[in-house]
């Protein structure tokens, strides 16, 4: 509902919701989900360059500022294929715009779900070691540029599970996620890193 535009204090129409529910129901037949991920040692951090096992390099200050935290990083890709974005899409064209935006609001509520699972069974493994997970960071997320796609497709080493990547290194099916999960001591900040707490940019849509 927050995707389509319904803010905390307000409530959908009997039909919005009867569309919600309809379509979640539709959904469940055009979700095909998959994740795949690579844990890389972290090699050194210099300001805000991060080099990681395997000869990649990430830019950000965000990243860096995490990462020095940690002994290795995970790098993962999750997505819900092509299916759902096919069937709004020809809602769309058909004139149902409504019901377009519903599903494909939806969709992106099922790929942030298979990213959480990615996240989940990386905490496992950490704990199993003594460790603990940060929050997920993906290009485009603070002044991490999105044209780092290119080195978090690298890093997965040809595990990319049919997605691929635009001139502008946007990701096809729309409805992936790629990103990275930092490992490291849980007596360090890593758990509880948020670069939001000394942002400014009180009106950022991702603000944690």
């Amino acid at each position: 509902m927050r995707s389509i535009g319904y803010g905390a204090g307000s409530k959908p129409s009997a039909r919005v919701a009867y569309l919600t529910d309809e379509h979640i129901e539709k959904a469940y037949q055009l979700i095909e989900p998959a994740y795949s991920y690579v844990i890389r040692d972290v090699e050194r951090v210099r300001r805000s360059c991060v080099f990681v096992e395997g000869s990649i390099m990430f830019e950000s200050v965000v990243i860096a500022r995490l990462l020095e935290q940690c002994q290795k990083v995970a790098v993962f890709l999750a997505t819900i294929g092509n299916r759902l974005e096919k069937r709004a899409l020809r809602l769309a064209e058909d004139g149902l715009v409504l019901q377009s935006a519903v599903l494909d609001a939806i969709g992106s509520v099922a790929a942030d779900k298979v990213a959480e699972a990615v996240q989940d069974r990386i905490r496992e493994m950490a704990r199993a070691d003594g460790l603990c997970v940060s929050q997920r960071f993906s290009p485009g997320y603070c002044d991490w540029s999105i044209r780092e796609q290119k080195m978090v497709f690298r890093a997965m080493n040809g595990a990319s599970m049919g997605v691929r990547l635009t001139r502008e290194c946007l990701m096809i099916p729309r409805k992936s996620i790629s990103g990275i999960i930092g490992i490291g001591a849980c007596d360090s900040e890593v758990e509880n890193y948020n670069p939001c707490r000394t942002c400014r940019k009180r009106n950022c849509p991702g603000r944690r």
